[in-house]
């Protein structure tokens, strides 16, 4: 179907900067939303932003004015820049998407894929 495969995590200190990038590959017809998210231990995963096919962003309360989402449409690609990092950042953070996928010839499905996860550590 359709795989994700994120990139640019690490390790940086308090208010440093790092992005994150995924790539969508496979039997691609069109992909919706594309988002990323993050789970630390002990928690749930969650919402960090969100941006649909046309550009349209969302994004949680913690991430608005430090992180920013955007994507390329012909690439497949999503990246978040997060700027101002704080320790409670901390977390694996998943790509997702959301479209239909080819299958057969000119037949297409609905498919819903997650990414293997990218770790960002925030810690002096």
């Amino acid at each position: 179907q359709v795989q994700l495969v994120e990139s640019g995590g690490g390790l940086v200190q308090p208010g440093g900067s790092l992005r994150l990038s995924c790539a969508a590959s496979g039997s691609i017809f069109s992909i919706n939303a594309m988002a990323w998210y993050r789970q630390a231990p002990g928690n749930q995963r969650e919402l960090v932003a969100a941006i649909t096919s046309g550009g349209s962003t969302n994004y949680a309360d913690s991430a608005k004015a430090r992180f920013t989402i955007s994507r390329d449409n012909a690439k497949n690609t999503v990246n978040l820049q997060m700027n101002s990092l704080k320790p409670e950042d901390t977390a694996v953070y998943y790509c997702n998407a959301d479209g239909y996928y080819r299958y057969d010839s000119g037949r297409w499905a609905p498919f819903g894929s997650w990414g293997q996860g990218t770790q960002v550590t925030v810690s002096s």
